[in-house]
């Protein structure tokens, strides 16, 4: 079981409310039902009764302690590296050129002949 899931599981077990242990994990909802489906086609059962009323199974019960003792021994995770801040920089087009100056014609162009 990956510690991963085991701590979204538990989130879910303990807001029993979808988009409120997604909110509080940090991740979407889509990620949350496909990493509880994943965990509930490895132990062989399914562990949480969606719908209106969203509770624990019988198995989601029994999983629930062995969880959090796998999380409480698991090592915590490795920081993330920061990022300095600021975005790509953006490629120079060439020399640039004054402003456009109106009913001036642009600079180096040449004009329309008939």
């Amino acid at each position: 079981m990956n510690i991963t899931q085991l701590r979204r599981f538990v989130a879910v077990a303990e807001e029993l409310h979808f988009p409120r242990a997604a909110g509080r994990l940090g991740i979407s909802l889509p990620a949350l039902y496909s990493s509880i489906e994943k965990l509930e086609e490895e132990v062989g059962h399914p562990l949480v009764v969606r719908g209106g009323d969203t509770r624990l199974t019988k198995a989601g019960i029994l999983l629930l302690p062995e969880a959090r003792e796998r999380i409480a021994a698991a090592p915590p995770a490795a920081p993330k590296p920061m990022t300095p801040p600021g975005g790509k920089a953006k490629a120079s087009k060439g020399k640039g050129r004054a402003p456009a100056v109106k009913g001036q014609p642009k600079p180096y162009k040449k004009r329309q002949g008939r």
